[in-house]
């Protein structure tokens, strides 16, 4: 039985405690529901931090997701088998019914060269008046021979029709003789006459009807002359309606401005093409651009939309792109509880705690299942981070806790690594200010006013300094860019336990003063003693301000 592939997911700019508790669960979840496969992944570009954490335990990078919204490879694709273009038009006609289907993929065995439609066949049938239409489409004489039902008496079935017109042997031979020209393809019936005043006028084909014996005089005479004789039940009737349905599809299929989705292409996108385009089917392609199947619009009606796990997050800003059209199956997470909503009942675990990491460990225990010493690393690692090695306001009692018994199972000492991983983390001369400043950003919407906090932490305050003297002029129009009323951006210095806060916006300074009235305030930026937690300071003094 196929495992459901369920995606468990941190916030955008992901911090360490999103991407370890991320993988940490997806852990966890696929030793207690072994039925599904549960995969991290992440919804951003890692830090110097992270980096250092996954590389220090030995834990692969999760694979990186730009939107989790349905693709077509979510939906039903419909096994279409594609048709050669040499295909007669009966032929396909026949394979539509069989198939219910209004449209057929005309390809190469891979790649898709054209599709033909009901519409094409009606079209060929009621429209084509061309007494030419077989030599044009360079129709292969095995296909006249599958249309009319027919045995090829002279001649070779691998043969090709490149010249002449059709015609119906109808009159005296001398009425013949006027109008049957060189390469012509001759429908008889069983005069002997007419047969022969055809082979001796030059035609390539003599389709002999009504199912009537061929004399070893004709046989011998088409065979000197190089012309085909084909014989069939039909009438001539019968014969002249049928023969235009032998054609190759090729000559009639679509070829020029094909609509064509992939297999990675997201659905809402999917839909609006299909909204301007009124075509019942839609071929798929595979990302090397081969053939795979057809889709149409009623297929969307039933697709199924991802199943996904949010960590460390809750808040539909934060979430990766496409969140409004997955299903969310759960949400662990350790922040205020926001803007997100489901559309059925989900396993909702929020604690108000200083790490997710920490709850993931919490839920590692009630589930009996033991912790590897790489997962119990990241774990520690991201409670560290998270509340700043416990000198976060953040940082609970069961916090401190859970690290020292998670270090335990790793091997590490708390206070060591912790300042070993903040060290790599702190090092931003190989980052650009774009980078530095949307590492760990998050968007905010309080009384309508939309705000953006970014943060570093670092535990050198040269450094920080340094950084401060690259921020300033970057910061300046970042709102407007962004489209924001106001933007924060924290350098937490942890050993001083102080942040200096650039800010921008036009009512910033006025919200920040009444937020921070200690605050030390400068030209666009701020020193907060004793803050360094942008989600238990930072955002409800905000909040509270804007409250007033």
């Amino acid at each position: 039985m196929k495992k459901n592939k369920i995606t468990v997911i941190g916030h955008k700019n992901p911090d360490t405690d999103s991407i370890c508790s991320a993988i940490a669960y997806a852990e966890l979840k696929n030793k207690i529901d072994p039925e599904n496969k549960y995969i991290a992944r992440r919804a951003g570009q890692l830090n110097n931090e992270t980096q250092f954490v996954l590389q220090r335990f030995g834990v692969k990078v999760p694979e990186y997701v730009s939107d989790i919204g349905t693709q077509v490879s979510d939906i039903k694709i419909r096994n279409v088998a594609g048709v050669s273009k040499m295909l007669s038009l009966k032929n396909a006609w026949e394979k539509m019914k069989d198939a219910n289907a209004v449209t057929l993929p005309v390809t190469d065995g891979k790649n898709l060269e054209g599709l033909i439609t009901i519409k094409d066949i009606v079209t060929s049938y009621m429209d084509v008046f061309d007494s030419q239409i077989l030599a044009r489409a360079k129709t292969p004489y095995q296909n006249l021979l599958e249309t009319l039902e027919g045995s090829m008496v002279v001649g070779d079935p691998d043969g090709v029709i490149s010249e002449g017109e059709i015609i119906i042997a109808a009159g005296s031979p001398d009425i013949i003789e006027e109008y049957i020209h060189p390469h012509d393809i001759v429908i008889v019936s069983d005069r002997f006459e007419a047969q022969l005043c055809a082979i001796e006028m030059g035609a390539d084909c003599i389709i002999i009807c009504n199912g009537s014996p061929v004399t070893k005089t004709i046989q011998k005479l088409a065979s000197e002359r190089n012309c085909t004789i084909i014989s069939t039940k039909h009438s001539t009737y019968s014969a002249a309606r049928l023969i235009n349905q032998s054609a190759p599809v090729g000559h009639f299929m679509r070829r020029e401005g094909l609509v064509t989705f992939r297999e990675d292409d997201f659905t809402e996108d999917v839909k609006k093409v299909m909204t301007e385009k009124r075509h019942r089917d839609f071929p798929v392609l595979d990302r090397h651009g081969h053939y795979v199947g057809m889709i149409s619009r009623r297929f969307l009606l039933n697709m199924r939309k991802k199943p996904v796990i949010m960590v460390d997050h809750n808040e539909m800003t934060q979430a990766v792109d496409g969140i409004a059209n997955a299903e969310i199956l759960e949400i662990i997470d350790h922040h205020r509880i926001a803007s997100i909503e489901t559309m059925a009942p989900v396993f909702f675990r929020n604690q108000p705690v200083g790490c997710t990491a920490t709850i993931i460990y919490q839920m590692y225990l009630e589930n009996d299942v033991e912790l590897t010493p790489s997962i119990a690393g990241l774990l520690c690692a991201a409670i560290l981070s998270d509340t700043l090695m416990f000198r976060s306001p953040t940082c609970t009692a069961v916090d401190k806790m859970a690290a020292n018994a998670l270090a335990q199972i790793a091997g590490i000492v708390p206070e060591e690594f912790a300042g070993e991983m903040f060290r790599e983390g702190s090092d931003f001369h190989d980052k650009s200010e774009e980078d530095l400043f949307y590492q760990d950003f998050k968007t905010f919407v309080i009384k309508d006013v939309h705000f953006g906090a970014g943060q570093v932490n670092s535990m050198d305050a040269g450094e920080l300094q340094a950084l401060k003297e690259r921020m300033v002029p970057y910061i300046q129009g970042a709102s407007k860019e962004r489209g924001l009323d106001m933007i924060c951006f924290m350098m937490t210095n942890i050993l001083e336990e102080k942040t200096d806060l650039l800010f921008e916006g036009a009512k910033a300074k006025k919200i920040l003063s009444k937020a921070f009235p200690d605050g030390e305030f400068g030209d666009g930026s701020v020193i907060l003693h004793g803050i360094v937690s942008r989600k238990k300071q930072l955002i409800p003094s905000v909040m509270a301000a804007l409250e007033e």
